[in-house]
């Protein structure tokens, strides 16, 4: 239901660039009086026009989950009147982030009935315009951090801010092969911690793919849920730390299948959309067998979105943005990161909006500070 939601988004969101690429009265003479190519000559003009536009700002926010619109609503609450660039379909997800991937989200204070992740992006972006943030449908291409004010650039726009969040989370890795894209969020997920609870998938066959540290810690998580884990890795050892290790290995409900990789995953039964099982090469032998799971987690690991930065801020060796301990101050004096495109620890949306709160007080202290030195006042 969720990939439906994002995919009419998509659509709309596309649908309402075209029309409202040039103007009303433009459009209505278009199509009364001129030809098709004349129509498209106007159209392209327009559309130049609104790729030029610049606007100006004290704050951008760059992101579109918990910890950009938290910012946005703690930015605007403090009249800084921020703009907020959500994504068209940046990094393959639906603006709302890796949420929007999610069916029933149970660990969000505030919803005790649970929610489903595309309906809770949907209340923060709600809250977010409710208390002034403007919010645009763009995706941030590139950025210049070198000059300030900062330049934010998108296909349509140009931003100059005097200060600037990022919030542009870190995506999944997922692993492609036959059923991955069909039984996605119907049975197979890239967070136990997320979903691993949800009552599809208690007192079931679990399995988890990944040697690491994450699918150690996943799995042991799924162990206390499920009847059984499997952890399906394709060498003969982990390179998860030793104590990791030993605590999955000595948890009678954990079998691992070691030289294995997933070739398929099939549905439980016939007209159901739901995972049912796996079938698991071994790569040594070339065996194939039938393992039956109602769960699969892809533990694999997660790319931070930095690639837009341009190497302007300090990454570590993952990729993620460094932040100053117990701040959310970055390698340049006005930029600020939130979310898990810093975090690459716990990685939960209640601990990104936690971070989206701290950016924007980060922010608004920041911009005091330098009205103050310039004679300006918030």
């Amino acid at each position: 239901m969720n990939r439906c939601y994002a995919k009419v988004r998509e659509f709309l969101h596309k649908a309402r660039r075209l029309t409202t690429s040039f103007s009303p009265p433009i459009a209505a003479a278009a199509t009364a009086s001129l030809s098709s190519s004349a129509a498209s000559k106007i159209s392209s003009s327009a559309a130049m026009d609104d790729i030029h536009q610049t606007l100006t700002t004290r704050l951008c926010i760059i992101g579109s989950g918990p910890a950009a619109h938290t910012a946005a609503i703690y930015a605007a609450r403090a009249q800084l009147n921020p703009i907020l660039f959500e994504g068209d379909m940046a990094n393959d997800i639906a603006p709302g982030g890796q949420l929007t991937t999610t069916t029933e989200v149970e660990n969000f204070p505030g919803f005790p009935e649970g929610i489903q992740g595309f309906d809770l992006t949907q209340t923060f972006r709600s809250q977010s315009e409710r208390c002034g943030s403007k919010i645009f449908t763009e995706t941030v291409n590139s950025v210049d951090f070198s000059t300030n004010p900062f330049k934010i650039f998108t296909n349509y726009k140009s931003v100059l801010a005097d200060a600037v969040v990022v919030a542009t989370g870190a995506v999944a890795r997922r692993l492609h092969f036959p059923g991955a894209d069909e039984f996605w969020t119907h049975g197979i997920s890239a967070c136990a911690v997320c979903d691993g609870a949800l009552p599809m998938f208690r007192n079931k066959p679990l399995a988890v793919i990944g040697g690491g540290d994450t699918a150690m810690e996943e799995a042991s998580f799924l162990s206390k849920y499920g009847s059984k884990v499997y952890i399906i890795h394709r060498r003969d050892t982990f390179r998860a730390s030793k104590v990791m290790q030993k605590r999955v290995l000595d948890n009678p409900k954990i079998e691992v299948l070691w030289d294995s990789v997933v070739v398929e995953a099939y549905g439980e039964e016939e007209g159901k959309q739901r995972l049912g099982g796996v079938k698991v090469k071994n790569v040594v032998t070339g065996d194939v067998r039938d393992v039956q799971v109602s769960g699969l987690f892809f533990a694999i690991g997660h790319d931070p979105a930095t690639q837009f930065l341009g190497g302007q801020l300090e990454l570590d060796s993952d990729g993620y943005i460094v932040t100053k301990p117990g701040t959310t101050l970055t390698s340049v004096r006005g930029v600020f990161a939130a979310g898990d495109v810093q975090d690459k620890k716990y990685r939960q949306a209640v601990t990104a909006a936690g971070t989206g709160c701290m950016a924007a007080l980060d922010a608004e202290h920041y911009l005091q500070e330098i009205g103050a030195q310039e004679g300006k006042t918030d």
